[in-house]
């Protein structure tokens, strides 16, 4: 795992905001403010974490200070759970959390960059811990060669010998058929996860790619890509949906991905975000991290694994090599139970 700097507080922390804008004092943000092509620009102007484009999906609400950007969050049984980081300039994020959490609600933070994770354990005095990472590739250096990789090249000439054909298609029937299919074989079987994975199903997909896999005139497999922006431009996408068929055994995930892969890189697009390996947690504990759910978090992905299959989905993505960064949660209490359950009951686990 890559070496990151260690969580440390500036000498003057806490201390008072700092704006380079005096007038952004003055605003006070509201719930649900944006119109869509205002929560659109904003997105495409900041919207670089590998799920902002996931807090478009059906449900979530929206803490929106004008001028600078929003939070995106769902709230149940008193708690208020945001995902990703702020959807702002850097400089300002440290102002977005403290308008959110001038109400006093009790508010936990899903899935955030290590950055913000420092911001909310210097400034708002939150335990900041870690509970995954995400792999990141350089598109422009990435290739097929290492032995590492060697996985990927079997199953990406094996679906060629077979004769898959892959295109960037994904009409709605064939692909809801296919995710039926695939719901029959999940732990969960009657519902999509929510929340901390984005639905198939959205009111606004503009840029997304889907690309399906095909054998003999039959759907085996899709993947949709969701953008991820900087400075009005796409700089990468991360693969948010996969449906895979059970009757192509050697599986097409990693063809997919490959071919997928190829396209962006010809048309240089820099990076692919795999998104996260839910527990995949240092052995060292940071300042400002919960030593005890750091270690429940160990203990769950050395042994639920007949829960999640949390080594499975690390070693899958691990595979194609990359770089990877810690994600973070934010939350009050040393042991957040009640956030937990929270989650899951959003994300559509029970």
């Amino acid at each position: 795992m890559s070496a990151v700097p260690k969580m440390r507080c500036p000498a003057n922390s806490p201390g008072n905001l700092v704006s380079i804008d005096p007038y952004l004092h003055r605003i006070r943000g509201q719930v649900d403010l944006f119109p869509m092509e205002e929560r659109l620009a904003f997105l495409r102007k900041y919207g670089s974490h590998c799920m902002s484009f996931s807090t478009l999906q059906p449900e979530m609400h929206y803490f929106d200070l004008p001028g600078v950007g929003f939070i995106a969050f769902r709230e149940k049984w008193g708690n208020r759970l945001t995902i990703a980081d702020p959807v702002c300039d850097p400089k300002n994020r440290e102002m977005l959390l403290a308008e959110l959490l001038k109400d006093g609600k009790h508010t936990t933070f899903v899935q955030i960059s290590q950055e913000v994770a420092r911001i909310l354990h210097c400034r708002f005095h939150y335990y900041a811990t870690q509970f995954g990472v995400e792999i990141n590739l350089d598109l422009q250096s990435w290739d097929l060669k290492g032995k590492k990789k060697q996985i990927l090249r079997t199953s990406v000439n094996h679906a060629r010998k077979e004769g898959v054909a892959i295109s960037e298609e994904c009409t709605g029937d064939s692909c809801r058929r296919l995710t039926d299919e695939w719901l029959k074989t999940r732990r969960v079987r009657n519902r999509e996860i929510g929340f901390l994975i984005r639905p198939m199903d959205m009111e606004y997909e503009g840029e997304t790619r889907k690309f399906s896999a095909y054998l003999g005139g039959e759907l085996i497999g899709f993947i949709f890509f969701d953008p991820v922006y900087r400075d009005n431009r796409i700089t990468g996408y991360v693969p948010n949906i996969s449906r895979f068929s059970t009757r192509f055994k050697s599986g097409i995930f990693y063809p997919l991905m490959v071919h997928a892969m190829e396209v962006f890189k010809q048309e240089g697009v820099n990076d692919l975000h795999l998104g996260l390996c839910p527990l995949v947690v240092d052995d060292d504990d940071m300042p400002g991290e919960s030593v005890l759910q750091k270690k429940i978090n160990r203990f769950l992905y050395r042994y639920g694994n007949r829960i999640f299959s949390f080594k499975g989905l690390y070693f899958t993505k691990s595979r194609f090599g990359g770089t990877e960064s810690k994600v973070f949660g934010g939350h009050k209490e040393m042991l957040p139970a009640k956030p937990f359950l929270v989650m899951f009951k959003l994300s559509n686990f029970f």
